[in-house]
């Protein structure tokens, strides 16, 4: 008896509980999404039928009313924001009340987890301070030649490709593989300071970590999902040893490489190099010209930054600029591919800019064609397909009687913003013009690739170095015709928007 009366109380407790959770919003008299328990707004990522961030998009279209929308991220209650207005009021206006991501962190247990998109308030504001100064025009210009050679090496690999394939004077690149090596070679380059060459070596280590997050398991996905979705099952995962896949390795290079250079004075102009200025003094230096290291202090317990801090960050810097950069060059070259009255303006204004036929850094900042067509890329396929934040203080909606209560977090769906034809008419359509400070007819405020307010991404410049110097010497070399002429297919298991079959473009050889 005593049984029957015991899971006869379980099961009510559970189902109250259930409705409670699952009613949040209807509570609350906030407009919200029908919810598949338990699997909230999420059963076609369940499924495996879409990502992540497709999943807040079709919440994000189909919600055609509302400026906000509640749903359920499986059991924790979340906000989806639908409005550019609204959303700059939580990301700039009124940071303060969202100013963290509600994400896993664990700087004890875990100290690869305490990076700088992870880290809360005071904490993550201290480290961005330290990290500023690594991507001023200054410091930038410095890595420009190291990314320009990589580009050049790109290009003889593409070459080579032409006499492996028969001596065909067409051949089909898959873009996002391609970018994806030249990427890993440059973040590798300018990040770690490694001489590392992804075209001749396809199999190395740091080739195989980016593989494993452009083609990742279930698992992994899953698991990347929960880091948002619920951040405390990121620490049993932890608790039970299973560590982040790479930790154990990228600590182990960031080791190498800082001991090598404090014993012996190396000089290079990289991030490494400002990583360790900063732990051992501090600060970064400045100076274009000043890469040094003080090496005065020699007991590790003394520096600003320890070796597993430098990991982190790195590795962040690796991974973010990796997948962001190789992502949008790849969608630039479809793009241009399949509208040659646009690829021609572009080449115009890449040969108008030329110094001696030669690509500057200087040179490359007043490619003007070249800037709206980079941002026309990102608005219509965004490094990131969405934006998170957790309300840090109870917030009233502007115009509203309705409050976000501290502790909810809120979901921007920068893909819906993006095509959403409210604020960019057409918006499949590819037109760099529409970013023409004369043309009123799209709304740039709902416009916000890299994140907006005072947590937007701290390595855009770097991000779009790279995938300029990377359109640039292809457009330079390369004849492209595009391969499928219709809309890409997104891969359903990774973060950003993937291609799901990759980026296919016909390349033949320009006669320079």
């Amino acid at each position: 008896m005593f049984l029957i009366l015991f899971s006869v109380g379980l099961t009510t407790l559970i189902a109250y509980l259930t409705r409670h959770i699952y009613t949040y919003w209807q509570r609350k008299g906030f407009p919200y999404y029908n919810p598949n328990i338990p699997f909230g707004c999420l059963n076609s990522f369940r499924k495996g039928k879409r990502s992540f961030g497709m999943s807040i998009y079709d919440v994000y279209k189909n919600a055609t009313a509302d400026k906000f929308i509640g749903i359920y991220l499986m059991f924790r209650p979340a906000l989806v924001i639908r409005d550019a207005e609204l959303a700059r009021d939580i990301l700039v206006n009124n940071f303060n009340s969202f100013h963290d991501r509600g994400v896993y962190v664990d700087e004890v247990k875990d100290p690869f987890s305490a990076n700088l998109f992870s880290l809360p308030g005071h904490k993550w504001k201290a480290l961005r301070g330290k990290l500023a100064p690594f991507f001023t025009p200054v410091k930038l210009r410095a890595m420009f030649p190291t990314i320009k050679s990589i580009a050049l090496r790109m290009v003889e690999h593409l070459d080579e490709s032409f006499g492996r394939q028969n001596n065909e004077e067409i051949v089909v690149v898959e873009m996002k593989g391609l970018f994806s090596r030249f990427v890993t070679e440059v973040i590798g380059s300018v990040v770690f300071g490694l001489d590392i060459d992804s075209f001749k070596d396809p199999n190395n280590a740091f080739h195989k970590i980016t593989e494993s997050y452009r083609f990742p398991s279930m698992i992994f996905s899953i698991r990347n999902a929960a880091q948002m979705l619920c951040p405390q099952f990121e620490k049993l995962f932890i608790y039970f040893g299973f560590k982040h896949d790479h930790a154990e390795f990228m600590t182990d290079i960031v080791r190498q490489t800082v001991e090598h250079r404090e014993n012996n004075n190396v000089i290079r102009r990289d991030i490494m190099q400002m990583l360790i200025q900063l732990r051992n003094t501090g600060e970064v230096n400045e100076d274009e010209n000043y890469w040094k290291i003080d090496t005065s202090k020699k007991d590790d317990n003394s520096k600003s930054m320890s070796i597993e801090s430098i990991a982190s960050s790195a590795f962040l810097f690796y991974l973010a600029g990796y997948e962001t950069s190789a992502t949008a060059a790849a969608y630039a070259i479809f793009e241009l591919a399949k509208n040659p009255e646009i690829r021609e303006k572009l080449e115009m204004d890449i040969e108008n800019n030329l110094e001696r036929g030669k690509l500057t850094y200087e040179g490359m900042q007043n490619m003007k064609y070249l800037d709206m067509c980079f941002m026309e890329t990102l608005r219509k396929y965004p490094a990131l397909p969405l934006l998170n934040r957790q309300c840090t203080q109870d917030y009233p909606i502007p115009g509203t009687n309705k409050i976000i209560e501290k502790g909810t977090p809120i979901v921007i769906s920068v893909l819906g913003l993006h095509r959403d034809a409210k604020y960019f008419p057409d918006p499949l359509k590819f037109d760099p013009e529409r970013f023409l400070e004369s043309n009123q007819n799209n709304d740039t405020k709902a416009y916000m690739p890299f994140g907006e307010g005072p947590r937007h991404c701290i390595a855009q410049q770097m991000g779009k170095l790279i995938v300029k110097v990377a359109v640039i010497n292809i457009l330079r070399n390369y004849n492209l015709e595009a391969v499928e002429e219709g809309e890409i297919n997104f891969d359903a298991l990774t973060v950003t928007i993937n291609p799901k079959a990759g980026i296919n473009v016909k390349l033949s050889k320009k006669i320079i």
